[in-house]
């Protein structure tokens, strides 16, 4: 009896002694975080969640300011997360349950509404986006045509079209969406015609798939065809549970092919493979300073997480101190600036964008 007495006061004492060295660790990491260092153009928030509760975007301005951030590239969401009566409780977010999500339309009428109801000094920290639309469906561009034309001179372009998104994919309405379509071609033919931006959220490979990247044909199949179509990859191709090796060289070989493509350091591209070793951080910095004009980094939070925004963007001060200051530059503002500022009431104006001629591109050529 005595025996088991000490045991227990033991193990006790060992437990309390645990708990506070644990408690003392986690305050220690809270002294290490810092603010951002750097300004930047924060160009991927959600200002909802998958159940499209917000706190609207008069009360977002407060954190801008404090997270030093100068603007925001803002969409929705372009699906709904379903409560089903079978879950006792309301889902947050799309794994908290089994049940579906469905594409809805309202999400780019509240993005405008609120938009318009701000300021005329406020709506110049904003670039809202269009999002809406199944990228299966053929008649999206009509869809999206008729969204510019009920609220024109708001969105500046495309965002975030979901194509392979690993359990979200399989947890959406309808045939799970590819890039390598008729319906994405004539959305790519659209956005080229006007020179939009798209951001497009499609995975390297599976999460079960790790020593190919087994989407890379269905996207390379759309920008080959469409060259001149102003690309964002959201993540840089990253999402949970994925691995694709030589990873910087792919992303090299497609900044060297494809002009008009770019990436967004976002999400968790910088946890789970740019800030893993020091090996993997130089890597991607290298890659960065030579394709600086290519490369944004962004925060990918919903609107839950605002408060939150400061400590997740600080976590770039490390892989941005490492850059020159003219990379750094670009990468935190100028590109983001230069993809959005030119694309705005585009549409609206029915601004084609104009090639030369191929007799036009004939008479220039020089011959020895």
């Amino acid at each position: 009896m005595n025996i088991n007495k000490k045991i227990i006061e033991t193990t006790i004492k060992n437990q309390l002694n645990w708990d506070i060295l644990s408690f003392e660790n986690e305050l220690n990491k809270l002294d290490k975080i810092s603010w951002t260092k750097y300004p930047i153009v924060d160009a991927h928030i959600h200002i909802v969640d998958f159940n499209w509760k917000t706190t609207w975007l008069k009360n977002l301005i407060q954190y801008m300011d404090s997270s030093n951030i100068k603007s925001w590239v803002i969409f929705w969401m372009p699906v709904v997360k379903i409560w089903q009566e079978n879950e006792r409780q309301r889902p947050d977010y799309y794994l908290d349950d089994d049940n579906p999500c469905y594409y809805n339309s309202q999400t780019d009428v509240m993005v405008a509404r609120e938009y318009l109801s701000l300021s005329q000094k406020d709506r110049k920290r904003f670039f809202p986006l269009l999002c809406w639309f199944n990228p299966n469906d053929i008649n999206c561009v009509e869809h999206i045509i008729n969204t510019f034309q009920t609220f024109p001179w708001v969105f500046y372009g495309i965002w975030e079209v979901f194509y392979r998104h690993d359990d979200l994919t399989h947890m959406t309405y309808w045939e799970a969406p590819r890039m390598n379509t008729l319906a994405t071609r004539k959305l790519f033919e659209f956005v080229t015609k006007y020179d939009l931006p798209i951001c497009i959220h499609n995975n390297i490979t599976a999460p079960w798939v790790s020593d190919y990247p087994k989407f890379l044909y269905e996207m390379e199949e759309i920008i080959r065809e469409f060259p001149k179509a102003r690309i964002i990859l959201a993540h840089c191709w990253a999402s949970r549970r994925l691995r694709a090796p030589y990873y910087t060289k792919m992303i090299s070989r497609l900044f060297s092919e494809y002009k008009s493509f770019y990436v967004d350091l976002s999400w968790v591209i910088f946890d789970e493979i740019i800030s893993v070793s020091e090996t993997s951080m130089n890597d991607w910095v290298e890659l960065t300073e030579e394709f600086s004009d290519r490369i944004m980094i962004w925060s990918d939070v919903l609107w839950d997480a605002f408060e939150e925004i400061w400590v997740i963007n600080s976590r770039f001060n490390i892989f941005l101190d490492k850059l020159t200051p003219e990379t750094r530059q670009k990468v935190c503002i100028k590109n983001a600036i230069k993809i959005y500022s030119k694309s705005k009431n585009r549409v609206e104006k029915w601004k084609i964008l104009k090639y030369p001629k191929l007799s036009q591109l004939k008479n220039n050529i020089s011959i020895n």
